[in-house]
């Protein structure tokens, strides 16, 4: 009998693969997923690890289980399309140009603002952290995870550095937007600039506490950042 931490790993396994498998529409909303009965018996996992699987998608708004109706996918609006399961989940495959887009108007929305605010509202610790995340993005590059991540880290050390607790819940999100559309865009050919120097304008604008420049960095960013994921777009 598999322990707590094995009976972790089956039922974010079994999670992991119905959710890929709705988010790239092998599943559709209102389809019924198969009893835990024959679900258990057909993966041979125990009809509790199904359960807790289903639980782990309920809670990300992809299906929703009722009485006698069973477990049904639901409408692609109710669906948590920011948690970063779901949106890891969504880049397994090929996402749409339009839900690309999508994130990118996001992040331009959100962005920037705060960019403005971590002018205004950062402190020393929070300088440390960007200059760090910087500085290890310029050592490793973007084709290396560890640059990835430094990356997701500068754009984190923003949103937690404004000080406004709804700004701050969505640091995980816009992570891992951030981290996604990265490794999308260069999942065909290489970065077709080196993106150091927009974040380095956006660092020292933020250090010298000139909100309207951070905004203004920010913005220019991310433009820059989607026009490099629409030439892998149009590939």
């Amino acid at each position: 009998m598999a322990g707590p931490s094995g009976s972790r790993r089956i039922h974010g396994s079994i999670a992991h693969d119905l959710g890929v498998a709705i988010v790239t529409g092998q599943y559709r909303p209102g389809d019924v997923l198969s009893g835990e009965i024959e679900f258990s018996e057909q993966l041979q996992v125990s009809r509790t690890a199904y359960r807790e699987a289903v639980r782990i998608l309920a809670a990300k708004g992809l299906v929703e289980s009722r009485p006698k109706t069973g477990t049904r996918v639901t409408e692609r609006r109710r669906w948590n399309l920011l948690d970063p399961d779901v949106l890891a989940w969504t880049f397994e495959a090929e996402p749409s140009q339009d839900f690309i887009r999508d994130l990118f108007e996001l992040r331009m929305i959100v962005e920037p603002a705060a960019a403005e605010l971590s002018a205004r509202r950062r402190d020393g610790q929070d300088l440390a952290r960007m200059g760090h995340a910087l500085e290890e993005m310029a050592r490793h590059g973007l084709n290396d995870e560890a640059g990835r991540a430094a990356d997701r880290l500068f754009h984190q050390s923003i949103l937690e550095s404004t000080r406004n607790a709804p700004l701050m819940s969505l640091s995980s999100s816009i992570e891992a937007a951030v981290g996604w559309t990265t490794v999308f865009k260069q999942r065909k050919r290489k970065l077709p600039r080196d993106p150091v120097p927009d974040h380095r304008r956006l660092f020292d604008a933020i250090a010298n506490a000139d909100p309207e420049a951070a905004r203004q960095a920010m913005t220019e960013l991310v433009r820059l950042a989607l026009e490099d994921t629409e030439l892998s777009l149009d590939d």
